[in-house]
């Protein structure tokens, strides 16, 4: 049984890492690790299906992460054949990276897996509870 009490008067930025841990969690084992994708390489597909044609510099603002280790997590999606980017841009140093068939096809199978994730850390939600904290999550995010 959860005491109520104590979680109610924690910070906010405590409870959210909670969550953001355990998910993390239950995504890598579950989902992640059997398709040999590391969690850097998910959230780059993630941003890329939604973004096409982002930079290095803007996945690693995106990802938390370096620069210098997004261009590793880069250069291992494109050894999978899962994001291509050009040799070069006719301006500037920025190289666009977009999504494959392969990799579009990799994200929707990992997208089931998520989902199912999802559903095991809220499990003691109901559908409805679990739809309205993603609403709320997503209001206070924007």
């Amino acid at each position: 049984m959860i005491d109520m009490s104590f979680l109610e008067g924690q910070p906010l930025g405590y409870l959210l890492s909670r969550v953001a841990s355990a998910l993390r969690t239950q995504v890598v084992t579950t989902v992640l690790e059997p398709l040999e994708l590391a969690f850097p390489q998910y959230i780059c597909l993630r941003m890329l299906s939604h973004s096409p044609g982002l930079s290095n510099a803007e996945l690693a603002r995106g990802a938390n992460v370096s620069r210098q280790a997004m261009n590793i997590v880069l250069q291992r999606l494109e050894d999978r054949g899962l994001v291509t980017r050009p040799d070069s841009v006719r301006s500037g140093r920025a190289l666009p990276a977009e999504l494959t068939r392969a990799g579009l096809d990799l994200l929707a199978q990992v997208d089931i897996g998520v989902g199912e994730a999802e559903r095991t850390v809220l499990a003691n939600l109901s559908e409805r509870d679990r739809r309205e904290l993603k609403r709320l999550l997503a209001a206070v995010g924007s």
